[in-house]
């Protein structure tokens, strides 16, 4: 027992008296605690004050087209989004549920460094969505094949192939994707649907895909080079996952699906996609050119068994190359800021491929297995972007009831040194950049 002394006081009678008020130790431990609990809840509303001015401060300081300004931007206009991070946070890649597991954007060189996504801002922070078709950017979404045709999934029965039918749907576009497992080096998402193509064939599918953060020695490895000491670089693996859930087979006569990856970036004046391809005898002719009609001269380029095609968001306009000629490396380069961005998808040159062409097809599982566009105005002025596309494909999935199909596409970026990314070119592409230099 212990006690507190009170001051004397005078009663009734005249005389003093002293009165002792004892407390005991549980009491004095229950004070205690109140005012560690009082003590705790000031520093904790500090912190959290704290942490919102540096929030506040990052998205004010933070100058647009760098990873910070857009990693705040999708905190704050969506309501999942996730990061990987490697060992000395200067490679980094933002995820998105919202956009069924998109990789939105990446940087080589941390928070302030480029932000190598191309984003909507706009379309993002608006209060609603569009029924078309959302193009919130990112530089590596999951869709499926094929676009056009009599198997087609973005046109319905008895339409014309044309732009005001034309309707992505909603599980590669608006719809959200569960996450089955999250740390910092690589996320795993999950989705179960059901879409009918043109010729009114039903697919229940479920969907996963995981995206990992490439160590340098990982990429590397994948790309069988070494990475040069004096470049940045960023790197991801994406693995996609589709399993036919229905009671029945997927069967040519019916119409089958493609896991089709969309990468998309912004543009520059000088920026350049470049598709090495097999010399074999009129390749030319395994070059698709007239997706959106003739793309002139100046624009598109095919010499020593390499494609050169301008990506400069002010013509739109696609090209795609037959897998029997695609070797499995695509790229571009932006003279504008010294960035070397690679795509390495897989390749099967003996596999079909879903037709994408928006027309009644001949042949339509003779279609593209790597692809990009160049964004531009279209017939009424408008313009989705502008940004510009490196896509893949996989082969059509003839999946039997239970059976899953599985496509892998890796994509990485190199900035710095321009006399070293020639190099690291010309090892990788069989090119000469100062050749194509804007």
């Amino acid at each position: 027992m212990g006690y507190l002394p009170m001051k004397k006081q005078q009663g009734n009678n005249g005389e003093w008296a002293k009165k002792n008020i004892f407390i005991t130790k549980h009491s004095c431990m229950k004070l205690l605690k109140c005012c560690f609990i009082y003590f705790c809840m000031i520093v904790s509303g500090c912190n959290t004050a704290t942490k919102k001015t540096e929030t506040a401060d990052t998205a004010t300081t933070a100058s647009k087209g760098s990873y910070a300004y857009d990693a705040v931007f999708l905190k704050k206009h969506t309501t999942k989004v996730l990061e990987l991070i490697n060992e000395d946070s200067s490679g980094k890649v933002l995820l998105s549920a919202d956009y069924q597991g998109r990789v939105m954007t990446s940087t080589a060189t941390g928070d302030t460094g480029t932000s190598f996504g191309w984003l909507n801002y706009d379309l993002i922070a608006a209060a609603e969505k569009k029924k078309q078709f959302n193009p919130v950017g990112g530089e590596e979404r999951f869709w499926m094949g094929p676009e056009g045709g009599q198997y087609s999934l973005y046109f319905r029965a008895g339409d014309s192939f044309n732009i005001a039918h034309w309707q992505v749907p909603s599980f590669i576009d608006t719809s959200m994707y569960g996450v089955a497992q999250s740390d910092k080096s690589s996320v795993t998402f999950s989705k179960k649907t059901s879409i009918t193509n043109f010729s009114r064939t039903t697919f229940a599918i479920a969907i996963e895909r995981k995206v990992s953060l490439l160590s340098k020695e990982q990429l590397a490895a994948k790309l069988q080079i070494n990475i040069p000491s004096d470049i940045h670089f960023v790197g991801f693996e994406t693995d996609n996952k589709v399993t036919n859930t229905g009671t029945n087979d997927w069967t040519k006569d019916k119409g089958l699906l493609s896991i089709w990856l969309l990468g998309m970036f912004t543009p520059s004046a000088a920026t350049t996609v470049i598709i090495p391809f097999h010399p074999i005898p009129d390749a030319r002719s395994y070059i698709t050119d007239n997706y959106f009609g003739a793309i002139p001269k100046e624009r598109l380029q095919v010499k020593d068994s390499v494609l050169y095609f301008t990506c400069d968001g002010k013509r739109r306009s696609k090209i795609g190359l037959s897998p029997l000629i695609a070797k499995p490396i695509a790229a571009s380069y932006d003279f504008e800021k010294n960035v070397l961005t690679v795509i390495i998808p897989q390749l099967d040159k003996n596999a079909a491929y879903v037709n994408s062409k928006w027309e009644m097809q001949k042949e339509p599982y003779k279609g593209d297995v790597i692809n990009s566009y160049n964004d531009g105005p279209m017939a009424d002025g408008t313009q989705m972007g502008p940004f510009y596309e490196v896509e893949s494909s996989s082969p059509a999935l003839a999946l039997k009831k239970g059976e899953t199909g599985e496509y892998k596409e890796t994509t990485c970026h190199f900035q710095g040194n321009y006399a070293t990314l020639k190099q690291l070119a010309k090892q990788l592409l069989g090119v000469d950049l100062d050749t194509i230099k804007k």
